[in-house]
Parts: C-alpha cells; sequence; structure tokens
C-alpha cells in the first residue's frame, strides 16, 4: 500500500503563506485553503471515518472555492465528479446518475443549476462547508490512509457508443501527472498560471491547476474572454490554452489599436511559457504566436485517460505540428493496421498516469487495453493515428495526424462525440436522417457540421432551428456549427453512412 501524494502534498502547503489562488473575491493563500479543504471534509464526513470511494459531484465557479471543494472531497475519502455550468439539466443529470453520485455540492452563484437534481440527489451548499467547525488535524492524519490507487477523480469523456464514458482517473494517476508535468514544464512557486480553461475538463483541471497546485504556484482564474486575457498576461508567468484560444486572441490583437498591440504583445513575449492543448494546433496559429512573441506555444498530447502523455521540451528547438517525445515513464508504441509495429499506425501508451478504466463500462474498458506480446502491462489505445518524423533525428517528435475513428472530434479543446450529437438530432420530427462530422477549421480544429435529410411531408425543416433545439439539449461548444440540408448521405452496401466521402464532398463544395 502506498499512501496519496496528491494529498500529502497538498496537505505539506497548509502553514504557507504564499498566495494559492487569486479569483473574483481576491486572493488566497496556500493556508487558506487547504484549512478550507480539511472543513469541507469534516463536514462531509459527520460521523463517518471515510467516503470510501463514494462519488460526491462538485459544481462551483473557478476559484479558492472550487480548489477547496475539490480536496475536500478527496480528504474524505470520496471520488470527485466535476460538473460544469456549461451543461444543460439532461447532460448534468446523465452525469451524476451514471457516476451513482450521492450529494452534489454547489456554490450560491450556480445554486439554481442544481435546482433540478433536488429530487433525487442531496445538494448541499458549498459555502458552509468551508467554515466548518472544530479541529480539523484529524483529517490530515486520515488522509494517510487513502491508497494511491483509490479513486479520485471521474471525468467523462466521449465513446464510439455515442454515450459519455466515466474515465476513473486515481490519485496515483494524478500525483505522477503533478511531478512529470511540472518537472518537463519548469513548474515552481514563483511561477503565476493564467488560468481560463474549464475544469470539467482534463485539461484545465489535472494539466493546468492541478501541476500548478503540486509546484506551489500562484492560479489566477478567470472566464476566457480574449481582450482580458491579454490584459492579464503581464501578471502571469505561464499561460496554458487551446488552439480556438489563440484565435480568438488574434481577433483581439488585430481589432486593437497599436499601443494596445504593443503593450500585449511585450506582455506575451515575457511569459516563461505557453502551451497548446486538446486539439492540433494549426501551423499558421503557432508562427502567429511567433510572431508576437518570438517563439511557437509548446504543444503536447494528451487525453482524459492518460493525462499528458508526449511533450514538446520546455527548453530547445519546437517543430511546429509535431506534440513532441514521451514524457518520462510513458511507454509509447505505434502499431498499424496489421498489428505490428509501425512508423504510421495507431498510438499505444502505457504507464502510471494511465487511468484505471472506466466505470461500470467492463466491456469498453476491455476493449481500450490490449495485452502485450510479451507479458508487460497492458497497452492503451488512444484512437489517434501518429506518426515520428525520422528527418528530425534519434529522439524523433511525434505528429497526431488525426483521430483513428471519424466518429470522435476535436472541436475547440472539446473531444467530441458525433453519434451522441446525432442521437439529439434525431430526435426532431423533421429529421429523417443525420450524419455529423468535423470539417478542418483553423480556429476549431475541426468545425462540427451536421448533415441532414429532412423527413417527407414534414413541416420545413430549417437549420437554426436545428441549432436551437440541439442547444437545449447539448452543452454549447457540442452544438453544430454548421446544419446543412441534403438530398441523401453516401453509404454503403450495408447501408452504412461513409463519413470520409460524405466529409470529401462538403470540402469540395466550399473550394
Amino acid at each position: 500500500m502506498s499512501s496519496s501524494a496528491l494529498l500529502s502534498r497538498f496537505a505539506a502547503r497548509g502553514a504557507a503563506s504564499h498566495v494559492a489562488i487569486i479569483d473574483a473575491n481576491g486572493s488566497h493563500t496556500y493556508a487558506g485553503v487547504v484549512d478550507r479543504a480539511a472543513r469541507v471534509a469534516r463536514g462531509l464526513l459527520g460521523e463517518r471515518t471515510s467516503l470510501e470511494g463514494e462519488r460526491v459531484a462538485l459544481l462551483a465557479s473557478p476559484g479558492a472555492a472550487f480548489v477547496a471543494g475539490f480536496f475536500g472531497i478527496l480528504f474524505a475519502g470520496g471520488c470527485v465528479v466535476v460538473l460544469s455550468p456549461l451543461h444543460p439539466a439532461p447532460e448534468t443529470r446523465y452525469f451524476c446518475d451514471d457516476a451513482e453520485v450521492k450529494s452534489v455540492l454547489v456554490t450560491h452563484d450556480l445554486r439554481a443549476l442544481a435546482g433540478p437534481l433536488a429530487a433525487d440527489f442531496v445538494v448541499r451548499a458549498l459555502e458552509p462547508l468551508l467554515e466548518t467547525p472544530g479541529d480539523v488535524r484529524a483529517i490530515f492524519d486520515g488522509a494517510s490512509a487513502i491508497d494511491a490507487s483509490a479513486p479520485a477523480l471521474q471525468l467523462y469523456t466521449s465513446g464510439t457508443t455515442g454515450k459519455p464514458k466515466g474515465a476513473v482517473i486515481t490519485h496515483g494517476n494524478i500525483a505522477v501527472q503533478q511531478r512529470l508535468v511540472g518537472e518537463a514544464w519548469g513548474f515552481s512557486e514563483q511561477d503565476t498560471l493564467l488560468h481560463a480553461l474549464p475544469l470539467h475538463h482534463m485539461h484545465g483541471l489535472a494539466i493546468a491547476l492541478l501541476t500548478a497546485l503540486g509546484a506551489g504556484a500562484t492560479t489566477r482564474t478567470m472566464t476566457f474572454d480574449a481582450v482580458s486575457v491579454w490584459n492579464a498576461m503581464d501578471l502571469a508567468t505561464v499561460f496554458m490554452g487551446v488552439p480556438a484560444m489563440y484565435h480568438r486572441l488574434f481577433l483581439a490583437f488585430d481589432a486593437a489599436d497599436e499601443a494596445t498591440r504593443a503593450r500585449w504583445s511585450l506582455s506575451a513575449s515575457r511569459l516563461r511559457l505557453a502551451t497548446s492543448g486538446s486539439a492540433a494546433l494549426p501551423v499558421t496559429i503557432a508562427e502567429r504566436w511567433r510572431a508576437i512573441t518570438g517563439k511557437i506555444p509548446l504543444e503536447r498530447f494528451g487525453m482524459t485517460e492518460i493525462g499528458v502523455g508526449i511533450s514538446n521540451v520546455l527548453d530547445g528547438e519546437r517543430y511546429p505540428g509535431c506534440v513532441g517525445i514521451p514524457l518520462p515513464t510513458v511507454e509509447t508504441r505505434i502499431v498499424g493496421d496489421d498489428g505490428q509495429v509501425a512508423e504510421t499506425g495507431e498510438l499505444w501508451i502505457r504507464g502510471p498516469s494511465v487511468f484505471a478504466g472506466y466505470h461500470r463500462r467492463e466491456e469498453e474498458t476491455s476493449k481500450a487495453f490490449v495485452a502485450d506480446p510479451d507479458g508487460g502491462a497492458p497497452w492503451f489505445r488512444t484512437g489517434d493515428t501518429v506518426r515520428r518524423e525520422p528527418s528530425l533525428g534519434p529522439t524523433a517528435p511525434f505528429r497526431i495526424l488525426g483521430r483513428t475513428s471519424v466518429d470522435i472530434l476535436k472541436s475547440g479543446g472539446y473531444k467530441l462525440s458525433a453519434l451522441e450529437i446525432e442521437e439529439v438530432l434525431r430526435e426532431h420530427p423533421t429529421v429523417l436522417e443525420v450524419a455529423v462530422i468535423g470539417v478542418p477549421d483553423e480556429a476549431w480544429g475541426e468545425r462540427v457540421v451536421a448533415c441532414v435529410v429532412a423527413r417527407p411531408g414534414s413541416a420545413p425543416c430549417e437549420p437554426e432551428m436545428l441549432r436551437t433545439f440541439a442547444k437545449e439539449r447539448l452543452a454549447a461548444y457540442k452544438v453544430p456549427k454548421d446544419v446543412l440540408l441534403l438530398s441523401e448521405l453516401p453509404k454503403n452496401a450495408l447501408g452504412k453512412v461513409v463519413k470520409p466521402e460524405l466529409g470529401r464532398q462538403i470540402r469540395a463544395s466550399r473550394t
């Protein structure tokens, strides 16, 4: 048995006066945030000694309260299910039901969003728990008994079935990520992370926030707004974003006056590190950032199931379009269609940061892993097609060529299930058939396009009507950017839509 390094690192900062979080309510020291996390744990436990892996949902705005709530659940022995205000009520309920959540912690500003859950779950205000009275030293003592293999986090990711799956991530998975990413990217107590990413996502939560906290850095949280982010860069040393964020930053930059552009450019060039992830970074965007700051963003490869597995180096040459080399402890294999090692093929990964499996999805978990022919640890199949660039030397970086499955799209930093979106659109009475594809787009990575065949004899099928319908049932980032009305969809002999051909048709029509 090995205890949770994730919790021991956090608890060890319980006497530190260094600022951990800067949010809309001001600055919060590590000592204060750690103390409030312990009080949340005390309030959750009551007379119990441990939650023993019980799923507790957290619906909180980014900031110190979120961090205290997150670690409070962990100190109590629970597993966090992060909810998002971006999700409509049906999706939020699905996550809670699928995770078998017992209770939901919510901050006052988001309490209305938790209202529909109150009939079936225990909904508790987070703020009173932050002030739970009494001695909390026993909470830290109890945390030492939490094993590294215990579930810490259940994040939802899209699968080929169209229904989001709960990836179970252990204390050990997160702890090794904190160490590996923190060391690879040079994080220290002197850093201030400018954080505008969503927290229900691996990128925003584990790769950004928890890496900064693991190193004792300061995190400045804010909701993404291009002008606000530009103005805050002079207060930070690190910025993490997705390609869509960089695209919006450039739009604001181009719209600003000359003096403002000069000020923003100087602030960005002084950042110690700017990273990009969650989707392939277009070379044009990378080069635009280089033109403004003198260097391209550090691109890396990660997934909900593995965290960051591959990264460009902090100091040294970065190659546009490449995501770098494996981090220490991460093993990789490129496998061709014949199941043999190849120069181009599906990326397989294994190592201590790889997740434990999908909650209540034994079959899906089994499909995600492949036994090692030499008897070693199993390999996780990433579903991404990659190749290495041998012309760049013996430590050749990886280049991500795209998803192995056409039904998983990457748009605006999110990984989306085309099948899930199709299921929603099919509920509309005017829709006969629908196929959702991703069309390459510089700003979004992939632009989500719904191709619809209208039901004969029904009311008129209008694109904006269908987008409105989708907005009421899906998070905003899942709603198709375009809805195209077609007379038919290309199909194979078995009646299955041939999405690559559909994509070619769409791209050809736009040239």
